[in-house]
């Protein structure tokens, strides 16, 4: 775009040359703030007209951390403006920081210490003539990320309301159920809001509709810590496994709960827990390898001392030490890396809730017979060892005191362990293990739960007399191949039902005929149930899909044996079919049809996805009674803030939204909206929500969601946010088509207009020396306007097809600049 100031920085310097002939003295002590640039008025013209308001090419650093090669402005008046940058290989800050700073300075910034409006803590802005650079300093450049341990919040965070809203239906053929649920979000001065409420209607309670509030409360965060104050449904918050329990759960309390919060908790990187040294005996570096493979160096001198390990990736694993001096191994130990990632801060061994409060049912129609109670309870986590995490609780429930401990394990990286106890007052006990083993082409799961039920006086059924139930299971997942794998599940269970079941299976992943395909045979044999009649299920399946085109276009059949309702053998084979569309809102159509001893049946399927919402719905027909049955899934989510009312249709955990109004003249255009942490959504034009991160303060990116980008203009790229869990804040953004200009702007004379200021709504430059210039137009409104403190200003309009073009750049030649009159 500004082709024609690549001579600036070698300008400048040869400049250098010639004030260093004026009485220019600056104190060797300590040098100015800023250059006053009025003290070039003495310079001859000639040399001020290639300086002052033409572009010039400079180095931009903040806090000492190098931004970009970028094009500025310098005038008169001590401001400086920067119009783009222009070369960011050698940068390692990230895009979206120099996009936020070429925003702060587009309009032009006073040089010299910032006295007001002063963004993202500005604290002052330097140019150097010696070496062409501009400098900004801001509050942050003396402070390490290290020392803040905890996000702040935001400062001003407005009212906001996010709500999602699901509907769920379904009908049997011959009644319909469903469930509304409603789960709201709210933020006022930093107090977070939560509202969870639904309404359903079930066929166990005779189609009655039902009501019921689960929880109504709110929330403030400091530090380390949460503090909750309503109704309140009971339950581990940001803590590791806790005991299973026997019994009724902790329903919801009116009351207050509070106990230990990661939210805040900056991710500064963990070191471990136990601290890695080595002792060279000269300079030399440190290789860490992790399984053979290298995952870091770290050059070190002499002397004990130790490694960095906040680098490392977190788990608990080990890795090999391989220390060289001169260039030759001298030592190789292996060491043990503890980073717990469910552990983020290492220097607090507890984590804890803790609640008390009343069992009460409040805006609800619920036949409970759970009479009011007080309820009370302690849970926590102890880190024994970066490797072992001990759970405690201790629970009243419905007048019952319920006790539980547990232990969760890493005994090796490939090793774990977790094991829990419990015993609930007047029920009985309960205990469950689980053990994980992991190897290099596959893993091995065992499970075992067992629970010793107390007699019950006066009770009908079995029940009278003490109960031993268990179930132990079995899973192995084994790699046959890189394209094949082999699962086994080997499950027996003890009590009220019995049996061994086993389920064996082969998958395969890979190409077939040209096609992306994967094929499963399945063998199994189960305890009966009531839909074989209480006969054991034994069968075959092999299914087998195949992707079509690359238009997501899917074919499957399926073919096998299982038992039939009166428990005989049932032979079935089924044939599907799939295809992603555009028709509207609807993404995707399926079908199917199955034939089987009892006859055929149909199904049918489609996906769905608007701005409001998002769903799918499907309807089957069975061939053993011809009845027919069929559902609905439907979500959307309501954003309310800043004075703004937004419905979006994405399935997203909102902690925080943007509404973003999207104006644009390009037909069907798609941009991608990105936080920087995860979250990321797809704008149209019209109104929108995006998902932000809570508590932490970032930029929203915007891009185009397609592989060729058009020749069009966003503005903003960026967008700044900081918002509060339950923060709504609002942004525009235009979209424009645009062609790039090129031409010669003159004044009323003939003369070239050199530092005349060319505005247009898609982009901004200022005329160089001998009055050519380059911008960026926006094709819908092609009006260009000059300003120019000498010449005056002036609007020119330039109509495309008016000129000679070529692909995206007009050229308009010799354009002249007279301001109208009155």
């Amino acid at each position: 775009m500004f082709q024609f100031a690549a001579p600036g920085r070698a300008l400048a310097a040869w400049l250098l040359g010639a004030a260093c002939l004026l009485p220019l003295q600056v104190s060797a002590e300590r040098a100015p703030s800023a250059v006053g640039l009025n003290t070039f008025g003495r310079l001859p013209e000639d040399f001020e007209a290639h300086f002052f308001d033409v572009p010039l090419a400079v180095r931009v650093e903040l806090d000492q951390r190098y931004l970009g090669d970028a094009m500025v402005v310098l005038s008169r008046d001590n401001r400086v403006q920067l119009l783009a940058f222009t070369d960011t290989e050698q940068s390692k800050e990230p895009s979206t920081l120099r996009q936020l700073w070429q925003q702060r300075l587009a309009d032009g910034r006073v040089l010299g210490d910032c006295l007001q409006n002063c963004p993202d803590g500005l604290q002052a802005i330097h140019y150097s003539l010696a070496n062409s650079q501009l400098s900004l300093l801001t509050s942050n450049a003396e402070k390490l990320d290290q020392d803040a341990l905890y996000h702040r919040l935001p400062e001003q965070s407005g009212a906001g309301l996010l709500l999602r809203n699901q509907l769920n239906l379904v009908n049997d053929g011959n009644q319909t159920t469903g469930r509304l649920g409603l789960l709201g979000q709210g933020n006022l001065h930093n107090w977070t809001t939560l509202a969870d409420a639904r309404v359903d209607r079930s066929a166990t309670e005779q189609g009655d509709v039902r009501y019921r509030m689960h929880q109504l409360y709110a929330e403030s965060l400091h530090d380390e810590h949460f503090f909750r104050l309503g109704y309140i449904s009971v339950g581990a918050q940001g803590l590791v496994r806790q005991p299973t329990l026997l019994g009724r759960r902790p329903d919801s309390t009116l009351g207050l709960m509070l106990g230990s919060s990661d939210s805040l908790l900056v991710d500064s990187g963990q070191a471990s827990a136990v601290p890695v040294y080595v002792t060279p005996n000269r300079p030399g570096i440190v290789e860490i390898y992790r399984n053979g493979s290298l995952i870091n160096s770290q050059p070190v001198q002499p002397g004990l001392q130790a490694l960095d390990t906040r680098v490392l990736p977190g788990g608990i694993y080990d890795v090999e030490l391989r220390l060289l001096e001169d260039g030759l191994e001298t030592s190789r130990s292996e060491v043990s890396i503890y980073k717990p990632s469910r552990w983020q801060n290492m220097d607090n061994r507890w984590r804890y809730n803790l609640y008390l409060g009343q069992q009460v049912e409040l805006l609800s129609n619920w036949n409970d017979p759970r009479e009011p109670s007080p309820a009370f309870g302690a849970l926590s986590n102890y880190l024994v060892h970066p490797a072992a995490i001990l759970g405690l609780s201790v629970q009243q429930v419905d007048a019952d005191l319920q006790l539980g401990t547990s232990l969760d394990w890493d005994v090796h990286e490939r090793f774990k362990f977790y094991a829990s106890l419990n015993r609930t007052q007047g029920m009985g006990n309960s205990g469950d293990l689980q053990v994980t083993h992991t190897y290099p082409s596959g893993s091995l799961l065992l499970t075992h739960n067992q629970s010793w039920l107390e007699p019950r006086e006066n009770a009908r059924d079995d029940t009278s007399q003490r109960q031993v139930r268990s179930r132990t299971a079995l899973s192995v997942n084994h790699r046959v191949t890189s394209r094949s794998s082999a699962t086994l599940r080997l499950e027996h269970s003890a009590g009220s039902a019995s049996g061994l079941g086993a389920d064996l299976s082969w998958a395969f992943n890979g190409t077939l005929r040209g096609h992306r395909s994967s094929v499963r045979l399945s063998l199994f044999d189960r305890p009966g149930t009531r839909s074989s009649a209480g006969a054991r299920s034994r069968g075959v399946n092999l299914a087998m899909s195949m992707n079509l085109e690359r238009e997501g276009r899917q074919l499957g059949v399926d073919v096998g044996s299982r038992a039939s309702r009166e428990g005989g053998n049932d032979p079935y084979a089924s044939l599907w079919y799939r295809r992603n569309v555009d028709l509207g809102p609807v993404h995707s159509l399926g079908g199917s049809a199955t034939l089987d001893s009892y006859g055929t049946s149909l199904a049918a399927n489609g996906r769905f996805h608007s701005q409001a919402l998002q769903g799918d719905a499907y309807a089957q027909s069975s061939s053993f009674n011809n009845n027919l049955s069929a559902g609905l899934n439907l979500e959307s989510t309501l954003a309310l803030g800043a004075g703004k009312l937004a419905i979006g249709g994405h399935n997203l955990p909102f902690e925080a939204g943007l509404i973003i109004d999207v104006e644009s003249d390009l037909p069907g255009m798609k941009l991608r909206a990105n936080d920087g942490q995860g979250l990321s959504a797809v704008l149209r034009p019209g109104r929108n929500i995006v998902p932000v991160t809570a508590f932490k303060s970032g930029h929203v990116r915007f891009d185009f969601d397609a592989k060729d980008v058009p020749p069009a203009q966003i503005q903003p790229l960026a967008v700044d946010y900081h918002l509060n869990r339950g923060g709504v804040g609002y942004h525009s953004l235009k979209v424009m088509r645009t062609v790039t200009v090129f031409g010669r702007l003159l004044d009323g004379q003939g003369q070239p207009l050199h530092g005349a200021h060319v505005v247009n709504d898609a982009g901004r430059t200022v005329a160089e020396v001998d009055g050519y210039f380059s911008v960026e137009m926006s094709e819908s409104r092609p009006t260009l306007e000059i300003r120019h403190g000498a010449a005056g200003n002036c609007l020119l309009t330039l109509t495309p097809a008016n000129f000679d073009r070529e692909d995206d750049v007009l050229i308009v030649g010799d354009q002249r600049c007279v301001p109208s009159m009155g």
